[in-house]
């Protein structure tokens, strides 16, 4: 008789320190997968994959990522630091007993799952990344700003491209956090919306935030739209608005600073920058924020990736919730034939063709 999947809500903690929330699915002796979210989302965006994966016998943990959610906070933008952020996540593999996973990561939840992969890469079965190619947002601002596609951003007009957020936040980090936080729910439903099938190779809105003065294009909160439901329940929706109400911006927009430390700590990773581990990388072909079919974006994760499979989902940013049966298609059909990780199979007894 199949057992429904139940997802439990959990908390790692450190004796007197801080804690992680974390939620699982799954036996707990599956194979081991570990779902790392991104701005600004929760544990709770991989609900989908969560019972997906569970279902099939694999043991999936999604935290609260650190600033977010039920796991700790902080006020020093220096506590999120790519460096630190991957210790909690090893320190979190260790509460769960496990000594490797698969990681899979979304957004800014990337870097970390890629930083797992390259410093650590004993503690990594396979890695996956959704919309972030290897070898990019873990390096510096002038890296990224080398690889824009100025046939889309002209640098006389774009000239920090798509990054130009990323400046805005180094520059005016208050200012950032002061309004999203200003309306919470607003915020929410103003960033939840479904991919542009249109827009791929047209500038994105975040390339001209520094001449707008801000996001919102310049305005003191977010614009009062409704909720897109095809992305977000209103349960979902809820469950979002109000942990960032309680916890505010400051830590999820911290992830994009200590632009120094990080770009420092990307320069120790192993093997000069090379993945042997099986590497998944989803292309979200309905993003351009980054476009990777079309621009070179991409090209060092196909140089240093030995082992990559890259499959093109018809999704926007938020793939998890927008296109969740493709996305647990994609990720499904490489466990079994790329990873080779399965429940109940140590090694598979066959050869791909």
């Amino acid at each position: 008789m199949v057992q429904p999947v139940i997802i439990t809500e959990n908390f790692a903690r450190r004796p007197g320190g801080r804690g992680l929330f974390y939620l699982a699915a799954g036996p707990e002796d599956g194979p081991l997968v570990m779902l790392v979210h991104g701005w600004p989302e929760l544990a709770i965006s991989w609900q989908n994959q969560l019972l997906a994966l569970g279902g099939l016998g694999f043991r999936v943990v999604a935290p609260d990522m650190p600033g977010y959610g039920r796991s700790w906070t902080s006020r020093e933008v220096e506590d999120y630091r790519t460096e630190n952020i991957v210790a909690e996540m090893r320190f979190l593999l260790g509460a769960l007993g496990r000594d490797a996973a698969v990681w899979i990561g979304h957004d800014m939840g990337s870097p970390i799952v890629w930083s797992i992969a390259n410093h650590h890469p004993g503690i990594c079965r396979a890695v996956a990344s959704l919309g972030v190619p290897y070898h990019t947002v873990e390096l510096s601002l002038e890296h990224l700003v080398s690889t824009i596609d100025r046939s889309v951003y002209p640098e006389a007009v774009y000239p920090a491209g798509i990054w130009d957020y990323r400046y805005f936040y180094r520059d005016n980090f208050a200012r950032a956090t002061q309004v999203f936080d200003a309306d919470p729910e607003r915020t929410v439903r103003c960033l939840f919306v479904r991919g542009d099938p249109d827009c791929a190779r047209e500038p994105a809105f975040i390339a001209n935030v520094r001449r707008d003065g801000g996001w919102f294009g310049g305005a003191d909160m977010a614009p009062d739209v409704p909720l897109d439901t095809e992305v977000l329940s209103e349960a979902e929706y809820h469950a979002f608005a109000s942990s960032l109400k309680r916890n505010g911006f400051f830590g999820p927009d911290a992830y994009y600073m200590n632009f120094a430390a990080n770009d420092a700590y990307s320069k120790t990773a192993l093997n000069e920058f090379r993945l042997d581990m099986p590497v998944l990388f989803i292309d979200l072909a309905h993003e351009n924020t980054p476009e990777c079919a079309h621009s070179g974006f991409a090209d060092p994760m196909r140089r240093l990736c030995s082992d990559l499979t890259a499959v093109s989902i018809p999704s926007g940013h938020w793939v998890s919730q927008e296109r969740p049966i493709d996305l647990n298609a994609a990720i499904v059909h490489w466990l079994a034939t790329r990873a080779k990780v399965w429940p109940g199979l140590a090694e598979p007894a066959w050869q791909a063709l």
